[in-house]
């Protein structure tokens, strides 16, 4: 080879090298925002999850930090952003994609959750701060003149789940048991059914317009409404096939759900979200 020949691909493998470092720092890079959801409360997007905090003259009640490092860059907004500290910390429940990272806020903050999740979080060693507060049915925190309502609905996805109310901004909080025209994530693992339906009738019973879901858009509260219609067609169709004896094979290929075939997710989760709900009743029904 000459010369020539050989500077030239030495100066391509340089250039191919860069441009393969900076794709992948691209990828590693996390995407993060602070929006307003309305009033003083905000939402707070780490790539595909999101919590939110509600700003008060006397600091700052916060949600789901979701990992370390994501809690300490908002820990610093809030600082720069509003000049306050986080004085509560509530978890929505106790799955480490949302719970994780607590500890960079405890040394301000008061960290809330269901009993529940407190007793999860220590069972799974769970790398977060054990929540110092916990309730059972209801709570509600107040901190500089505003509220903030804490519901346990029941078992849902997790068995101690709660969803957030913040009145005067008409906002409900309400992660992974409820999506945005978006197919419940895989095979519903740490599931429970029927309660989950019934979990959400009783969010669609409370007083709110605007739909908050710890991943993907704002929604409204029909969409709460639909996503529990989206989860009792695909209970019934499961369960309906299972009596007429057919198998999980069969129920994948014959299940379509195809009134939410536009949704987020059909495609890659349809399959295995009939996988979850046929575990699910395989467990809570004996066949003939």
């Amino acid at each position: 080879m000459t010369r020539l020949g050989t500077t030239l691909l030495a100066a391509l493998a340089v250039s191919c090298g860069a441009l393969w470092s900076a794709g992948a720092a691209a990828q590693q890079e996390p995407k993060r925002a602070i929006t307003k959801v309305a009033g003083d409360l905000y939402r707070f997007q780490n790539n595909f999850h999101f919590s939110v905090f509600l700003v008060t003259g006397d600091g700052v009640i916060a949600t789901d930090p979701i990992n370390a490092e994501a809690a300490a860059w908002l820990k610093a907004e809030i600082a720069e952003r509003f000049g306050q500290e986080v004085k509560y910390l509530i978890y929505s429940h106790d799955h480490a994609d949302h719970s994780a990272g607590g500890e960079v806020f405890a040394d301000t903050a008061v960290v809330v959750s269901h009993d529940n999740a407190k007793a999860a979080i220590l069972g799974e060693k769970r790398p977060t701060a054990v929540p110092e507060v916990t309730f059972t049915e209801a709570m509600t925190i107040t901190l500089g003149g505003k509220t903030v309502e804490l519901s346990y609905l029941g078992r849902s996805h997790s068995d101690n789940m709660v969803v957030l109310r913040f009145p005067e901004e008409r906002a409900l909080f309400a992660v992974d048991f409820i999506s945005v025209k978006r197919l419940p994530y895989r095979d519903l693992s740490d599931a429970y059914f029927p309660d989950w339906i019934a979990a959400i009738r009783r969010v669609e019973a409370m007083d709110f317009d605007i739909l908050v879901p710890g991943h993907g858009p704002l929604g409204v509260k029909a969409d709460a409404a639909e996503h529990r219609a989206y989860l009792e067609d695909l209970y019934g169709a499961v369960l309906a096939a299972a009596r007429a004896g057919r198998s999980l094979e069969q129920m994948q290929a014959e299940i379509k759900l195809e009134s939410y075939a536009g949704w987020g997710q059909y495609e890659a989760w349809r399959p295995l979200n009939i996988e979850g709900m046929h575990r699910q009743i395989t467990l809570h029904r004996r066949g003939n």
